[in-house]
């Protein structure tokens, strides 16, 4: 764990705002290095959190190569720049099969303009409105992380499997 990696995990527990892209990108990288099992994205393309990079990616296979019981599900409204623009979450898919799942929204709630990421039932990023940076990031915050995992169980029940790390065909 690299120094920057070691003080995002240490900082102190509560309740954090940010308004600007790094500092969302912070709170992402914070969440991911916390203690949990279940990892649940919700987001209209997953574009903003950087899953092509590889250092974003590394986190996530720190994540599930943690523990056999880890796993992520994600809930997009639209699939096209995860199977474009992220060959290397389509990587990370293909070997984590069997613990990543990641699925599209129907039309029924497509209008969902939110985005964030809960981690068990305790530590969250949120941003109310998908298209700016500001929002919050909860860490230990059993309450909100529970009302929000909760908020993903509806979206995932409205939704249906969206991206297979197999291209169907001959």
């Amino acid at each position: 764990m690299s120094e920057a990696e070691e003080s995002a995990a240490e900082a102190p527990q509560g309740y954090f705002r940010f308004d600007t892209e790094a500092d969302f990108q912070a709170a992402v990288d914070r969440l991911l290095l916390q203690e949990g099992r279940e990892l649940r994205v919700f987001d209209s393309t997953l574009s903003v959190l950087k899953l092509n990079s590889p250092a974003r990616i590394d986190m996530l296979r720190a994540f599930l190569a943690g523990s056999r019981a880890r796993t992520i599900h994600m809930v997009v409204h639209n699939t096209d720049h995860v199977t474009r623009q992220c060959p290397r979450l389509m990587n990370l898919l293909a070997r984590y099969s069997h613990v990543i799942e990641i699925n599209r929204t129907s039309d029924a709630i497509r209008e969902l303009q939110d985005s964030f990421l809960v981690l068990d039932r305790n530590h969250y990023v949120r941003r109310p409105v998908g298209r700016f940076f500001r929002g919050g990031a909860g860490f230990n915050d059993e309450a909100d992380a529970l009302s929000m995992r909760m908020r993903f169980q509806e979206i995932w029940n409205a939704s249906y499997p969206g991206v297979s790390s197999t291209t169907p065909g001959l």
